[in-house]
């Protein structure tokens, strides 16, 4: 069912408590990447618009439950400062106690506050009754637009919505919840899914909800190797999950029962290391035992791109090599250039394969590219996520 959102709220004179994801990367108590905080600044914006007193809450690093200097929220503070350019916005130094609650008390319509990291406590990750408490009792309104969060059953994604009234989604876990949700179901075909990363086992639910949903599933990546054993095909040093190559040749059975198709490289590039020492792009077929696979060759991307032009609705999740070294990124950017050429209603699901994109300068093509990496992983896997079943179902 459609849950509340923010447009559904009466927002002018109340407190509204917003978590957020602003757990960005930081380098000497500098911001690298501003892009999270920049996602949630639609929601922001709108509650300050229409006169909300807004508390925003969000974890940064893993301190475990005990403060440290390093896992401050005081940059983000002073970047969100900069890109609301207006007065009326503060820091507090911790989320609850009661130099919080008079800083809340003390807010003006449209002004802003944002509290330091909710995991210096640790009833934030325990998901404790109390914690929870006494979040809610900062606000009037509670709104989550923390969709990278919302797979953990924390204190501020799920346990503070049994205290507040409403619990409503912002307009960034709005969009992520429709277009996940529409990858899971989708309205046109023929639906692709385009699966990478390093290992099988941290994807096993993704490609089995897939082989139930998805018309062609693409395997790249190290994993792609698991599969090729499967089928008996020797694959050299390449990273292999021993464990794993008999459920990799279920997963294969498992597919085609359901008359859904499989793709696997045909081609690679290989290296006797992982500085490409070696270099060469031969046949899978042809894998000296000295080499590893690392990237998908230029066969293999002809093949995925002639199935993905076709495609209606196209989901990706995970990079096709170690796209992190120039020598072997050219399978995971050719792809994602594929996916954003494409006619289709295409998804990339987080992590790796949404770092590929926008690195590629390619993320204002493709019609969705997720903010959570483990959120959307789940998402996709068909597992239900905490901290959108805690938000508020919209009657009707």
């Amino acid at each position: 069912m459609p849950k509340l959102s923010l447009t559904d709220l009466e927002l002018s004179g109340k407190r509204v408590f917003m978590r957020v994801d602003f757990n960005v990367p930081l380098r000497d108590g500098e911001i690298t990447d501003d892009s999270r905080i920049r996602a949630a600044m639609e929601s922001i914006r709108y509650v300050i618009d229409h006169g909300g007193r807004l508390i925003l809450a969000s974890h940064l690093g893993r301190p475990k439950g005990k403060r440290a200097a390093a896992d401050s929220l005081k940059p983000v503070f002073d970047r969100l400062g900069t890109l609301l350019d207006r007065p009326g916005v503060f820091f507090a130094t911790d989320c609850v106690g009661e130099e919080t609650a008079a800083q809340v008390a003390s807010l003006a319509n449209g002004e802003v506050l944002l509290l330091e990291n909710l995991r210096f406590h640790a009833g934030e990750e325990a998901n404790d009754p109390e914690f929870a408490g006494q979040l809610a009792g900062l606000c009037d309104v509670y709104v989550n637009d923390a969709f990278g969060a919302a797979h953990r059953a924390h204190a501020s994604t799920a346990g503070i919505t049994a205290y507040v009234p409403t619990a409503a989604a912002g307009f960034l876990m709005q969009r992520e919840i429709e277009a996940l949700g529409r990858a899971l179901d989708p309205e046109e075909r023929p639906y692709v899914s385009i699966v990478g990363g390093a290992k099988i086992s941290g994807k096993i639910e993704l490609i089995e909800s897939f082989t139930k949903v998805a018309d062609a599933i693409l395997i790249g990546g190290a994993m792609a190797y698991t599969f090729l054993r499967a089928r008996g095909i020797e694959t050299g040093r390449s990273l292999v999950e021993k464990d794993r190559i008999a459920l990799a040749g279920r997963l294969l059975e498992t597919a085609t029962a359901a008359g859904r198709s499989i793709h696997l490289p045909v081609d690679h590039v290989v290296a006797r290391d992982l500085e490409g020492t070696g270099l060469r792009t031969i046949p899978v077929s042809e894998t000296d035992p000295a080499e590893m696979g690392l990237d998908i060759g230029p066969k293999t991307i002809e093949t995925y791109g002639r199935i993905i032009r076709d495609a209606k609705t196209v989901v990706w999740n995970g990079p096709m090599g170690v796209f992190e070294n120039p020598k072997f990124a050219q399978g995971t950017l050719e792809v994602g250039r594929m996916v954003a050429g494409s006619a289709a209603f295409s998804v990339v699901g987080g992590g790796d394969s949404a770092a590929a994109v926008h690195q590629s300068g390619l993320g204002d093509r493709i019609d969705h590219v997720s903010t959570g990496g483990g959120a959307a992983l789940e998402f996709l896997s068909g597992r239900r996520l905490p901290g959108v079943d805690a938000l508020t179902d919209r009657a009707g």
